[in-house]
């Protein structure tokens, strides 16, 4: 019920908004906060960042970023010497000051697959601690179904006299950002508002027109969250079907990607590409947050955890096709130098979160294998030996292992990589990114996900070698 204090409130925080003045406090300055942060300021607002990482406040004070996106850090360094954003790992008395609070904390999952909302927790015990009247809070991190309303909402009003929808507004905006251009991504994405009451939405839409150019869609905030979670759920299903489809490719005799070209001639069937898994902080995840709450109600999900799994043994099967390269080759696993390309989840970036090539080049360990590992984005080498070349990964290689779609990747001369590994050379595609006419042509000896190699078969057992 709108009674006449309610209004003056929202009145003023509307005012504020067109006027460019309200404060506000993003907390979390990692994938979501930073782009969510540069795109805020860059319409002209004043923008504090509050992160738990002193070492990303103190870089961040300097306009500095730790993450390798060249777009998302000229425009951080454009607001900070602006004066528009700054950071802090304290957001009491900013909070205290602001009108609106962004939470874009990281909702991972615990070992037995359950949301982990500690995160969530302690951001909102720091607003619900200095929260006052009329103020806006939105969160952006990925949730479980009904946590805003049954977890956050409570959160907030602890402690205090105040009550989520009279007293202060709370909306559900979740983050639609992919990597590569951030910060255009937010301002041209759509958005979708999932507000406490139909207020909440309404002035987080109008605070949001601001500085995204995207449609606005606004409903209550448990169809928000569904929403959200459904959509990276569906592209896990959509991707388990076409990893499936490329085991029974490998089977039959058939090439994956003509499959799925003839398949997707069909107005209504658009089939992914088959790969080395599903990477990045969303995709793996968000399925276990979807199923969470239908789950506990003793829900048993025959489909999307079953996709999930699909899925999280692509990386496996990868290494079963090395090894099965390796007899073809007369060749051992033991003490066989692989190379493998790429170690960030998708092409041509630098995140490397919950990517395949973690579970490749581990196994590849575990089996006793020498592993290199190059990738031009990414830092990271999951235990393999770090190089910091293609041709230093590729050198006297028995076995290269394409984990990533980079465009060097794409690029390669196969002729002279071939000069560069031990005889026989293998290539594993986990991503089909050559030519298998193109590397046959080089000597390579071709092994594609979802493409049955036709010639040059071995035993296994005859040859020595073991799973």
């Amino acid at each position: 019920m709108f009674t006449g204090e309610l209004y003056r409130m929202r009145d003023e925080i509307l005012n504020k908004i067109r006027n460019r003045t309200v404060k506000v406090v993003v907390f979390g300055l990692g994938y979501v906060g930073l782009p969510t942060a540069a795109s805020i300021a860059k319409a002209g607002f004043q923008v504090v960042g509050v992160d738990s990482n002193p070492r990303i406040v103190k870089s961040l004070s300097k306009g500095i970023i730790d993450i390798n996106q060249p777009e998302l850090a000229n425009s951080i360094k454009e607001v900070v010497d602006k004066g528009l954003l700054k950071a802090t790992s304290n957001g009491n008395n900013y909070v205290r000051k602001a009108d609106i609070m962004i939470i874009c904390v990281p909702t991972p999952i615990k070992e037995d697959k359950t949301p982990d909302l500690s995160y969530i927790e302690e951001v909102c015990k720091t607003i619900a601690h200095n929260l006052n009247k009329g103020k806006l809070v939105i969160v952006e991190s990925t949730l479980p179904p009904k946590t805003t309303k049954s977890f956050i909402a409570p959160m907030l009003e602890k402690n205090n006299e105040l009550k989520c929808g009279s007293d202060f507004w709370l909306c559900y905006c979740p983050e639609r950002i992919a990597p590569g251009e951030p910060v255009k991504n937010v301002v041209a994405t759509n958005k979708i508002f999932g507000g406490y009451n139909a207020e909440s939405a309404e002035i987080a839409a109008k605070f949001y027109k601001t500085c995204v150019k995207g449609q606005i869609f606004i409903t209550d905030s448990t169809t928000a969250e569904l929403a959200k979670v459904a959509e990276n759920a569906f592209r896990d299903v959509n991707i388990a079907f076409a990893n499936e489809l490329a085991l029974i490719c490998e089977l039959t005799g058939s090439d994956v990607l003509e499959v799925i070209k003839l398949a997707n001639t069909h107005p209504r069937v658009n089939i992914h590409t088959p790969g080395t898994g599903v990477g990045g902080a969303c995709i793996p995840k968000d399925p276990h947050l979807l199923l969470f709450p239908a789950e506990s109600q003793g829900f048993k999900s025959k489909i999307i955890k079953a996709s999930r799994m699909v899925n999280d043994n692509m990386p496996r099967h990868i290494v079963n096709l090395v090894l099965k390269g390796l007899c073809d080759a007369h060749k051992q696993m033991e003490n066989a130098k692989i190379a493998v390309l790429g170690t960030a989840y998708k092409a041509n970036v630098g995140d490397s979160r919950l990517s395949p090539s973690k579970g490749i080049i581990q196994k590849l360990i575990i089996s006793g294998a020498n592993v290199t590992a190059y990738d031009p984005f990414c830092k990271e080498n999951f235990g393999g030996e770090k190089v910091d070349s293609l041709q230093s990964a590729v050198k006297n290689a028995d076995c290269i292992v394409i984990a990533t779609d980079h465009e060097e990747f794409k690029e390669m001369d196969l002729l002279t990589i071939a000069n560069f590994m031990n005889p026989p050379p293998i290539i594993v595609d986990g991503r089909r990114i050559i030519k298998p006419e193109q590397a046959e042509k080089a000597g390579i000896n071709y092994y594609g996900i979802g493409l049955a190699r036709k010639e040059g078969r071995a035993d296994r057992i005859s040859c020595g070698c073991t799973r």
